[in-house]
């Protein structure tokens, strides 16, 4: 019988059956390497690593007859796909996060039974780091909840963040039904850098800074970064300000509106959330756009409808 070293360092395969219940049919994926961004240390950002994949699903027997058809079985395909697909959705930091959603992916076919997963880094020492879970039907989520109601964006310029309006503004929107994600643009001189990674980096802190200003004016006001944060927000009709950096640095197909162009960001962030209406106080509304319904208001009038 082999060791318990043997077994932590070996194949996954050899853990398949060293904790099987009785015999069982396996697929597998060896030795899949796909480069990535991925990771949560500063130093791992805008450049890709390669991640090796060694994935072991258990599978129902095929019962008889046996006919050789391949809609009866676990493609490979489904394994490779679900690679790609989690890498795909969004940046991801942590190994762990990622395996644990290849895993879900995959025992979501009926199929699959039992699934280990090791995704290890190739390039951050002279060793492969990485991890490897196991993980059964009984670990699939429950069903998901159903979708919420979709949210306001509104963008508010500078001179609207600091007008003597912005209380009554509120309590319009908050009066009105959906939640509102407010958005805000950045004014004055900042820092600037020959590398563009760290300039945009620098004009996104600029528009935080600007959501910060925002936040302390009124205490309805709350500053949220991530995509789990503004859900829960916009379930329970909430005005949020958005602080950009983590959306806009995480998704990993990259943002086409550029930092300097608040409304162009606001824009991409509506689309993200599937909002419809699209409020911006104090700027133009640009031509239009697919599926966004856009409205402007100058920042001295204080009705918004």
């Amino acid at each position: 019988m082999p060791s318990e070293t043997a077994q932590a360092f070996g194949p996954p395969e050899m853990r398949a059956e060293a904790t099987a219940s009785g015999p069982a049919d396996r697929i597998s994926l060896r030795d899949h390497v796909v480069e990535a961004e991925i990771g949560a240390f500063q130093e791992e950002r805008g450049r890709r690593q390669r991640l090796a994949f060694n994935v072991v699903v258990e599978v129902v027997p095929l019962a008889p007859p046996f006919d050789d058809d391949v809609d009866r079985i676990l493609s490979y395909d489904t394994i490779t796909e679900a690679i790609a697909a989690e890498l795909g959705a969004e940046r991801i930091n942590l190994l762990e996060t990622l395996a644990g959603r290849i895993a879900e992916r995959i025992l979501a076919r009926p199929q699959a039974l039992r699934v280990f997963v090791r995704v290890e880094k190739l390039d951050r020492g002279p060793g492969a780091l990485g991890v490897e879970i196991v993980r059964g039907r009984e670990h699939l989520p429950g069903r998901p909840e159903p979708v919420g109601p979709t949210p306001r964006v509104v963008f508010l310029a500078p001179e609207a963040v600091a007008s003597p309006l912005l209380t009554g503004w509120l309590d319009q929107l908050e009066a009105s039904g959906p939640a509102s994600v407010l958005c805000v643009g950045a004014e004055g001189n900042r820092p600037q850098a020959i590398e563009a990674l760290a300039q945009r980096r620098i004009d996104l802190l600029a528009i935080e800074q600007a959501a910060w200003v925002l936040a302390a004016r009124d205490r309805r006001c709350v500053v949220v970064g991530s995509r789990t944060e503004m859900d829960h927000a916009v379930k329970h009709h909430q005005i949020v300000v958005w602080a950009p950096s983590k959306l806009v640095l995480d998704t990993p197909r990259g943002v086409e509106a550029d930092p300097r162009d608040p409304v162009g960001l606001a824009l991409w962030l509506a689309q993200e959330l599937g909002a419809v209406d699209v409020l911006l106080i104090g700027a133009e509304a640009p031509p239009e756009v697919p599926g966004l319904t856009l409205r402007s208001r100058p920042a001295t009038e204080a009705t918004l409808d």
